[in-house]
Protein backbone atom coordinates (compact mmCIF):
# COMPACT_ATOMS: atom_id res chain seq x y z
CA UNK A 1 0.00 0.00 0.00
CA UNK A 2 1.44 3.38 -0.98
CA UNK A 3 1.52 6.39 1.32
CA UNK A 4 -1.40 7.94 -0.59
CA UNK A 5 -3.70 5.07 0.40
CA UNK A 6 -3.90 6.54 3.87
CA UNK A 7 -5.68 9.57 2.46
CA UNK A 8 -8.37 7.72 0.52
CA UNK A 9 -11.09 5.16 1.08
CA UNK A 10 -11.51 1.74 -0.44
CA UNK A 11 -15.31 1.70 -0.50
CA UNK A 12 -17.92 3.97 -2.02
CA UNK A 13 -21.26 4.96 -0.50
CA UNK A 14 -24.32 6.74 -1.83
CA UNK A 15 -23.84 9.41 0.83
CA UNK A 16 -20.97 11.25 2.48
CA UNK A 17 -20.03 9.94 5.93
CA UNK A 18 -17.41 11.58 8.08
CA UNK A 19 -14.82 14.15 7.03
CA UNK A 20 -12.71 11.82 4.91
CA UNK A 21 -13.01 10.82 1.27
CA UNK A 22 -15.80 8.33 0.52
CA UNK A 23 -14.44 7.19 -2.83
CA UNK A 24 -12.03 4.78 -4.49
CA UNK A 25 -8.55 5.72 -5.58
CA UNK A 26 -7.47 5.12 -9.15
CA UNK A 27 -6.68 1.43 -9.73
CA UNK A 28 -3.32 2.48 -11.17
CA UNK A 29 -2.61 5.06 -8.46
CA UNK A 30 0.65 3.42 -7.40
CA UNK A 31 1.85 3.24 -11.00
CA UNK A 32 0.98 6.92 -11.54
CA UNK A 33 2.84 7.86 -8.38
CA UNK A 34 5.96 5.99 -9.51
CA UNK A 35 5.80 7.59 -12.95
CA UNK A 36 5.54 11.00 -11.31
CA UNK A 37 8.58 10.29 -9.16
CA UNK A 38 10.62 9.13 -12.15
CA UNK A 39 9.56 12.14 -14.24
CA UNK A 40 10.59 14.54 -11.48
CA UNK A 41 13.99 12.86 -11.30
CA UNK A 42 14.33 13.25 -15.08
CA UNK A 43 13.28 16.93 -14.86
CA UNK A 44 10.20 16.29 -17.00
CA UNK A 45 8.26 18.63 -14.75
CA UNK A 46 4.94 18.89 -16.60
CA UNK A 47 4.75 15.13 -17.09
CA UNK A 48 5.58 14.63 -13.44
CA UNK A 49 2.81 16.91 -12.25
CA UNK A 50 0.32 15.44 -14.66
CA UNK A 51 1.00 11.92 -13.36
CA UNK A 52 0.89 13.19 -9.78
CA UNK A 53 -2.45 14.99 -10.13
CA UNK A 54 -3.98 11.98 -11.87
CA UNK A 55 -2.88 9.83 -8.92
CA UNK A 56 -5.06 12.02 -6.65
CA UNK A 57 -8.19 11.53 -8.73
CA UNK A 58 -10.89 9.48 -7.03
CA UNK A 59 -13.81 7.44 -8.35
CA UNK A 60 -17.33 6.32 -7.51
CA UNK A 61 -18.42 3.07 -9.12
CA UNK A 62 -15.45 3.32 -11.50
CA UNK A 63 -16.57 6.76 -12.71
CA UNK A 64 -14.27 9.71 -12.05
CA UNK A 65 -15.54 12.21 -9.48
CA UNK A 66 -13.67 14.91 -11.39
CA UNK A 67 -12.22 16.13 -8.11
CA UNK A 68 -9.18 17.11 -10.19
CA UNK A 69 -9.29 18.58 -13.69
CA UNK A 70 -6.17 19.18 -15.77
CA UNK A 71 -5.50 20.83 -19.12
CA UNK A 72 -2.12 20.32 -20.79
CA UNK A 73 -0.75 23.13 -22.96
CA UNK A 74 2.58 23.24 -24.76
CA UNK A 75 4.56 24.80 -21.94
CA UNK A 76 2.03 24.85 -19.10
CA UNK A 77 -0.27 22.51 -17.15
CA UNK A 78 -3.45 24.11 -15.83
CA UNK A 79 -5.40 22.42 -13.04
CA UNK A 80 -8.42 22.66 -10.76
CA UNK A 81 -8.67 20.81 -7.45
CA UNK A 82 -11.90 20.58 -5.45
CA UNK A 83 -11.87 20.34 -1.66
CA UNK A 84 -15.32 20.89 -0.18
CA UNK A 85 -16.16 24.60 -0.35
CA UNK A 86 -12.73 25.38 -1.83
CA UNK A 87 -12.01 25.45 -5.55
CA UNK A 88 -8.25 25.56 -6.10
CA UNK A 89 -7.10 26.78 -9.51
CA UNK A 90 -3.56 27.04 -10.73
CA UNK A 91 -0.96 26.34 -13.34
CA UNK A 92 2.44 24.73 -13.56
CA UNK A 93 5.41 25.66 -15.72
CA UNK A 94 8.81 24.04 -15.78
CA UNK A 95 9.98 26.58 -13.20
CA UNK A 96 7.02 27.14 -10.88
CA UNK A 97 3.69 26.00 -9.46
CA UNK A 98 1.08 28.65 -8.69
CA UNK A 99 -2.27 27.90 -7.07
CA UNK A 100 -4.90 30.01 -5.35
CA UNK A 101 -8.37 29.94 -3.79
CA UNK A 102 -10.81 32.84 -3.69
CA UNK A 103 -12.07 33.45 -0.15
CA UNK A 104 -14.17 36.61 -0.34
CA UNK A 105 -14.46 39.96 -2.08
CA UNK A 106 -12.03 42.43 -0.55
CA UNK A 107 -14.68 45.14 -0.23
CA UNK A 108 -16.89 42.83 1.86
CA UNK A 109 -14.23 41.93 4.44
CA UNK A 110 -14.68 43.57 7.84
CA UNK A 111 -11.77 44.77 9.94
CA UNK A 112 -12.24 41.78 12.25
CA UNK A 113 -12.09 39.37 9.31
CA UNK A 114 -8.98 41.02 7.91
CA UNK A 115 -7.32 40.71 11.30
CA UNK A 116 -8.27 37.02 11.43
CA UNK A 117 -6.78 36.48 7.95
CA UNK A 118 -3.50 38.15 8.90
CA UNK A 119 -3.25 35.94 11.99
CA UNK A 120 -3.86 32.85 9.86
CA UNK A 121 -0.78 33.62 7.75
CA UNK A 122 1.42 32.91 10.76
CA UNK A 123 -0.09 29.41 11.04
CA UNK A 124 0.79 28.20 7.55
CA UNK A 125 3.97 26.49 6.37
CA UNK A 126 3.55 26.91 2.61
CA UNK A 127 0.45 28.97 1.77
CA UNK A 128 -0.37 32.62 2.51
CA UNK A 129 -3.25 35.06 2.15
CA UNK A 130 -3.03 38.08 -0.12
CA UNK A 131 -5.43 40.41 -1.91
CA UNK A 132 -5.63 41.54 -5.51
CA UNK A 133 -7.84 44.32 -6.88
CA UNK A 134 -11.03 42.37 -6.17
CA UNK A 135 -10.58 39.34 -3.90
CA UNK A 136 -8.84 38.05 -0.80
CA UNK A 137 -7.20 34.76 -1.76
CA UNK A 138 -5.17 31.96 -0.26
CA UNK A 139 -2.14 31.38 -2.45
CA UNK A 140 0.66 28.87 -2.99
CA UNK A 141 3.82 29.54 -4.97
CA UNK A 142 6.30 26.71 -5.30
CA UNK A 143 9.68 26.45 -7.00
CA UNK A 144 10.21 23.31 -9.09
CA UNK A 145 14.02 23.15 -8.86
CA UNK A 146 14.04 20.15 -6.49
CA UNK A 147 10.64 18.53 -6.53
CA UNK A 148 9.06 15.14 -5.83
CA UNK A 149 5.49 13.87 -5.33
CA UNK A 150 5.90 14.07 -1.55
CA UNK A 151 7.20 17.65 -1.71
CA UNK A 152 4.21 18.86 -3.68
CA UNK A 153 1.56 16.80 -1.88
CA UNK A 154 1.81 18.51 1.48
CA UNK A 155 1.80 22.13 0.22
CA UNK A 156 -1.26 21.43 -1.94
CA UNK A 157 -2.94 19.64 0.95
CA UNK A 158 -2.28 22.56 3.29
CA UNK A 159 -3.73 24.99 0.76
CA UNK A 160 -6.83 22.89 0.10
CA UNK A 161 -7.70 21.94 3.68
CA UNK A 162 -7.20 25.42 5.11
CA UNK A 163 -9.07 27.13 2.29
CA UNK A 164 -12.04 24.81 2.86
CA UNK A 165 -11.96 25.36 6.62
CA UNK A 166 -11.59 29.14 6.36
CA UNK A 167 -14.43 29.51 3.86
CA UNK A 168 -16.73 27.60 6.22
CA UNK A 169 -15.46 29.64 9.17
CA UNK A 170 -16.16 32.92 7.38
CA UNK A 171 -19.68 31.75 6.54
CA UNK A 172 -20.30 30.77 10.17
CA UNK A 173 -18.59 33.58 12.09
CA UNK A 174 -18.91 36.46 9.59
CA UNK A 175 -22.21 35.46 8.03
CA UNK A 176 -22.90 38.93 6.71
CA UNK A 177 -20.34 38.12 4.03
CA UNK A 178 -21.07 36.19 0.87
CA UNK A 179 -18.64 33.45 -0.05
CA UNK A 180 -17.24 33.56 -3.55
CA UNK A 181 -16.51 30.81 -6.06
CA UNK A 182 -18.78 28.12 -4.56
CA UNK A 183 -20.86 27.31 -7.64
CA UNK A 184 -19.44 23.79 -7.55
CA UNK A 185 -21.31 22.95 -4.33
CA UNK A 186 -24.39 20.77 -4.80
CA UNK A 187 -27.63 21.09 -2.88
CA UNK A 188 -28.89 18.09 -0.91
CA UNK A 189 -32.42 16.99 -1.74
CA UNK A 190 -35.20 17.94 0.65
CA UNK A 191 -36.07 14.29 1.38
CA UNK A 192 -32.54 13.60 2.63
CA UNK A 193 -32.50 16.85 4.62
CA UNK A 194 -35.73 15.82 6.32
CA UNK A 195 -34.14 12.50 7.28
CA UNK A 196 -31.13 14.31 8.76
CA UNK A 197 -33.42 16.72 10.64
CA UNK A 198 -35.60 13.90 11.94
CA UNK A 199 -32.68 11.88 13.26
CA UNK A 200 -31.04 14.92 14.85
CA UNK A 201 -34.16 15.36 16.98
CA UNK A 202 -34.51 11.63 17.58
CA UNK A 203 -30.93 11.32 18.83
CA UNK A 204 -31.26 14.35 21.10
CA UNK A 205 -34.48 12.91 22.52
CA UNK A 206 -32.73 9.58 23.15
CA UNK A 207 -29.89 11.47 24.83
CA UNK A 208 -32.28 13.26 27.18
CA UNK A 209 -33.93 9.97 28.13
CA UNK A 210 -30.55 8.38 28.84
CA UNK A 211 -29.51 11.33 31.03
CA UNK A 212 -32.74 11.08 33.03
CA UNK A 213 -32.13 7.38 33.68
CA UNK A 214 -28.64 7.88 35.11
CA UNK A 215 -28.03 7.51 38.86
CA UNK A 216 -28.35 10.83 40.67
CA UNK A 217 -24.87 10.77 42.17
CA UNK A 218 -21.45 10.83 40.50
CA UNK A 219 -22.75 10.65 36.92
CA UNK A 220 -20.65 13.37 35.24
CA UNK A 221 -18.45 10.86 33.43
CA UNK A 222 -21.46 8.98 32.10
CA UNK A 223 -23.07 12.20 30.94
CA UNK A 224 -19.89 13.12 29.06
CA UNK A 225 -19.95 9.85 27.13
CA UNK A 226 -23.61 10.42 26.18
CA UNK A 227 -23.16 14.04 25.07
CA UNK A 228 -19.94 13.46 23.15
CA UNK A 229 -21.21 10.30 21.50
CA UNK A 230 -24.25 12.21 20.21
CA UNK A 231 -22.14 15.07 18.82
CA UNK A 232 -19.74 12.64 17.14
CA UNK A 233 -22.72 10.77 15.69
CA UNK A 234 -24.22 13.96 14.24
CA UNK A 235 -20.87 14.94 12.75
CA UNK A 236 -20.09 11.55 11.21
CA UNK A 237 -23.50 10.42 9.99
CA UNK A 238 -25.04 13.76 8.98
CA UNK A 239 -21.84 15.65 7.96
CA UNK A 240 -23.08 19.19 8.67
CA UNK A 241 -21.20 22.24 7.40
CA UNK A 242 -20.97 25.93 8.22
CA UNK A 243 -22.45 26.92 11.59
CA UNK A 244 -23.27 23.44 12.91
CA UNK A 245 -19.86 22.05 11.96
CA UNK A 246 -18.00 25.02 13.41
CA UNK A 247 -19.87 24.88 16.71
CA UNK A 248 -19.52 21.11 17.12
CA UNK A 249 -15.79 21.44 16.43
CA UNK A 250 -15.46 24.26 18.94
CA UNK A 251 -17.42 22.47 21.66
CA UNK A 252 -15.41 19.27 21.28
CA UNK A 253 -12.09 21.14 21.28
CA UNK A 254 -13.08 23.05 24.42
CA UNK A 255 -14.19 19.87 26.16
CA UNK A 256 -10.88 18.10 25.64
CA UNK A 257 -8.66 21.19 25.76
CA UNK A 258 -9.80 23.13 28.80
CA UNK A 259 -7.86 22.18 31.92
CA UNK A 260 -9.07 23.09 35.38
CA UNK A 261 -12.72 23.10 34.29
CA UNK A 262 -15.04 20.60 35.95
CA UNK A 263 -16.71 17.83 33.98
CA UNK A 264 -20.06 19.21 35.12
CA UNK A 265 -19.31 22.60 33.52
CA UNK A 266 -18.09 20.99 30.32
CA UNK A 267 -21.21 18.82 30.15
CA UNK A 268 -23.39 21.89 30.60
CA UNK A 269 -21.74 23.51 27.58
CA UNK A 270 -22.45 20.45 25.45
CA UNK A 271 -26.01 20.29 26.76
CA UNK A 272 -26.67 23.93 25.90
CA UNK A 273 -25.47 23.49 22.33
CA UNK A 274 -27.57 20.36 21.81
CA UNK A 275 -30.59 22.28 23.09
CA UNK A 276 -29.77 25.03 20.61
CA UNK A 277 -29.60 22.44 17.84
CA UNK A 278 -32.91 20.96 19.01
CA UNK A 279 -34.61 24.36 18.77
CA UNK A 280 -33.27 25.07 15.28
CA UNK A 281 -35.96 25.18 12.63
CA UNK A 282 -35.80 23.05 9.50
CA UNK A 283 -35.13 26.03 7.22
CA UNK A 284 -32.08 27.17 9.18
CA UNK A 285 -30.93 23.57 9.70
CA UNK A 286 -31.04 22.95 5.93
CA UNK A 287 -28.64 25.79 5.15
CA UNK A 288 -25.83 23.83 6.84
CA UNK A 289 -25.61 21.02 4.30
CA UNK A 290 -24.25 20.50 0.82
CA UNK A 291 -22.55 17.85 -1.29
CA UNK A 292 -19.04 18.45 -2.57
CA UNK A 293 -15.98 16.80 -4.03
CA UNK A 294 -12.90 16.12 -1.89
CA UNK A 295 -9.29 15.37 -2.72
CA UNK A 296 -7.48 15.34 0.65
CA UNK A 297 -8.42 13.81 3.99
CA UNK A 298 -8.15 16.32 6.84
CA UNK A 299 -6.35 14.14 9.39
CA UNK A 300 -2.79 12.87 9.43
CA UNK A 301 -2.22 9.14 9.55
CA UNK A 302 -2.51 7.62 13.03
CA UNK A 303 -0.50 4.55 13.99
CA UNK A 304 -2.24 1.31 14.87
CA UNK A 305 -0.50 1.48 18.24
CA UNK A 306 -2.17 4.79 19.14
CA UNK A 307 -5.58 3.48 18.11
CA UNK A 308 -5.08 0.31 20.14
CA UNK A 309 -4.05 2.31 23.21
CA UNK A 310 -7.27 4.33 23.00
CA UNK A 311 -9.38 1.18 22.59
CA UNK A 312 -7.65 -0.49 25.56
CA UNK A 313 -8.12 2.55 27.80
CA UNK A 314 -11.80 2.83 26.93
CA UNK A 315 -12.47 -0.90 27.33
CA UNK A 316 -10.90 -0.60 30.79
CA UNK A 317 -13.45 2.11 31.61
CA UNK A 318 -16.23 -0.18 30.41
CA UNK A 319 -15.01 -2.92 32.76
CA UNK A 320 -15.01 -0.41 35.64
CA UNK A 321 -18.60 0.61 34.93
CA UNK A 322 -19.60 -3.04 34.61
CA UNK A 323 -17.92 -4.00 37.90
CA UNK A 324 -19.70 -1.11 39.62
CA UNK A 325 -23.03 -2.11 38.05
CA UNK A 326 -23.51 0.95 35.87
CA UNK A 327 -24.59 -1.28 33.00
CA UNK A 328 -26.85 1.30 31.34
CA UNK A 329 -23.86 3.36 30.10
CA UNK A 330 -21.94 0.45 28.56
CA UNK A 331 -23.69 0.36 25.11
CA UNK A 332 -23.13 4.11 24.78
CA UNK A 333 -19.40 3.76 25.44
CA UNK A 334 -19.10 0.99 22.85
CA UNK A 335 -20.65 3.38 20.32
CA UNK A 336 -18.46 6.22 21.53
CA UNK A 337 -15.28 4.28 20.71
CA UNK A 338 -15.98 3.98 16.99
CA UNK A 339 -17.23 7.56 16.58
CA UNK A 340 -14.30 8.97 18.57
CA UNK A 341 -11.72 7.16 16.45
CA UNK A 342 -13.36 8.26 13.19
CA UNK A 343 -13.59 11.85 14.44
CA UNK A 344 -10.06 12.20 15.76
CA UNK A 345 -7.76 9.84 13.86
CA UNK A 346 -6.45 9.49 10.34
CA UNK A 347 -7.18 5.86 9.47
CA UNK A 348 -6.00 3.43 6.86
CA UNK A 349 -8.88 2.23 4.63
CA UNK A 350 -9.20 -1.14 6.36
CA UNK A 351 -9.79 0.29 9.84
CA UNK A 352 -12.00 3.03 8.45
CA UNK A 353 -14.25 0.60 6.61
CA UNK A 354 -14.46 -1.81 9.54
CA UNK A 355 -15.47 0.98 11.92
CA UNK A 356 -18.05 2.21 9.45
CA UNK A 357 -19.48 -1.31 9.30
CA UNK A 358 -19.72 -1.29 13.09
CA UNK A 359 -21.56 2.05 12.96
CA UNK A 360 -23.98 0.61 10.39
CA UNK A 361 -24.70 -2.19 12.86
CA UNK A 362 -25.19 0.27 15.71
CA UNK A 363 -27.54 2.60 13.79
CA UNK A 364 -29.84 0.38 11.70
CA UNK A 365 -32.83 2.77 11.62
CA UNK A 366 -30.77 5.61 10.19
CA UNK A 367 -29.22 3.48 7.45
CA UNK A 368 -32.60 1.95 6.65
CA UNK A 369 -34.00 5.46 6.16
CA UNK A 370 -31.22 6.07 3.60
CA UNK A 371 -32.04 2.78 1.84
CA UNK A 372 -29.01 0.80 3.00
CA UNK A 373 -29.15 -2.82 4.06
CA UNK A 374 -29.66 -3.12 7.81
CA UNK A 375 -27.20 -5.30 9.71
CA UNK A 376 -28.97 -5.49 13.08
CA UNK A 377 -32.64 -5.81 14.06
CA UNK A 378 -33.22 -3.83 17.24
CA UNK A 379 -36.67 -5.37 17.85
CA UNK A 380 -35.55 -9.00 17.72
CA UNK A 381 -31.97 -8.17 18.79
CA UNK A 382 -30.52 -10.30 16.01
CA UNK A 383 -27.54 -9.68 13.76
CA UNK A 384 -27.41 -10.22 10.00
CA UNK A 385 -24.48 -12.52 10.62
CA UNK A 386 -23.79 -13.56 7.05
CA UNK A 387 -23.92 -9.97 5.74
CA UNK A 388 -21.62 -8.74 8.52
CA UNK A 389 -19.05 -11.46 7.85
CA UNK A 390 -19.20 -10.64 4.14
CA UNK A 391 -18.65 -6.90 4.76
CA UNK A 392 -15.63 -7.65 6.97
CA UNK A 393 -14.17 -9.82 4.21
CA UNK A 394 -14.78 -7.03 1.67
CA UNK A 395 -12.90 -4.57 3.88
CA UNK A 396 -9.87 -6.78 4.46
CA UNK A 397 -9.44 -9.06 1.43
CA UNK A 398 -8.36 -6.33 -1.09
CA UNK A 399 -5.30 -5.66 1.08
CA UNK A 400 -4.33 -9.24 1.91
CA UNK A 401 -1.76 -9.35 -0.89
CA UNK A 402 0.11 -6.45 0.74
CA UNK A 403 -0.34 -7.65 4.31
CA UNK A 404 0.07 -11.41 4.35
CA UNK A 405 -0.96 -11.73 8.00
CA UNK A 406 -4.13 -9.67 7.56
CA UNK A 407 -7.12 -12.00 7.76
CA UNK A 408 -10.91 -11.52 7.99
CA UNK A 409 -12.25 -12.13 11.48
CA UNK A 410 -16.03 -12.25 11.01
CA UNK A 411 -16.33 -15.90 12.02
CA UNK A 412 -14.52 -15.15 15.30
CA UNK A 413 -17.05 -12.57 16.53
CA UNK A 414 -19.43 -13.19 19.40
CA UNK A 415 -23.00 -12.68 18.13
CA UNK A 416 -24.74 -13.62 21.42
CA UNK A 417 -25.56 -10.04 22.45
CA UNK A 418 -24.81 -6.44 21.49
CA UNK A 419 -22.22 -5.85 24.19
CA UNK A 420 -20.48 -9.16 23.56
CA UNK A 421 -20.43 -8.45 19.85
CA UNK A 422 -18.96 -4.95 20.28
CA UNK A 423 -16.32 -6.19 22.70
CA UNK A 424 -15.24 -9.02 20.41
CA UNK A 425 -15.19 -6.65 17.41
CA UNK A 426 -12.80 -4.19 19.09
CA UNK A 427 -10.57 -7.00 20.31
CA UNK A 428 -10.31 -8.39 16.79
CA UNK A 429 -9.64 -4.91 15.47
CA UNK A 430 -6.64 -4.67 17.78
CA UNK A 431 -5.31 -7.99 16.51
CA UNK A 432 -5.12 -6.91 12.86
CA UNK A 433 -1.56 -7.23 11.57
CA UNK A 434 -0.44 -4.56 9.10
CA UNK A 435 3.17 -5.69 8.90
CA UNK A 436 4.39 -6.05 5.34
CA UNK A 437 6.11 -9.40 4.94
Amino acid sequence: MSWLDFFTSNTTYKHQFGRGINANIAPNEEELFEKSYEAFESKNILDAYEYFLKSLENFTNDVSNKNIITSRLEDKLEFTIFQGSAKITGFITKEHLKAEVILIKKENASVALKRRILERNYQFTYAYYFSDDEYIKLKLFHDNVTMSPQKVFFPLRELALNADFDKEYVKSEFNENTLEDIQHLEDIGEDELKIKYKFTHLWIKELEEKIRMLPSNDNAGMQSFIYLSTLFKIDYLLVPHYDIYQKITKKVQEFFGEEGVSSESKNEELKQYLEELKDMGFKEFSTNFYNAKYTFNPMDKTSSEDINIFINETLTKIRWYKNNRYNQIIPTIYRYISFYILYNYGLNPVIKELLHTLIEIQNPDFFKALNYQTLYDEKTKTFSKRAIIHKIEDAITPFSSKYKALEPFGSLLNFNSENEFYNSFYLQLQNLNFEEI
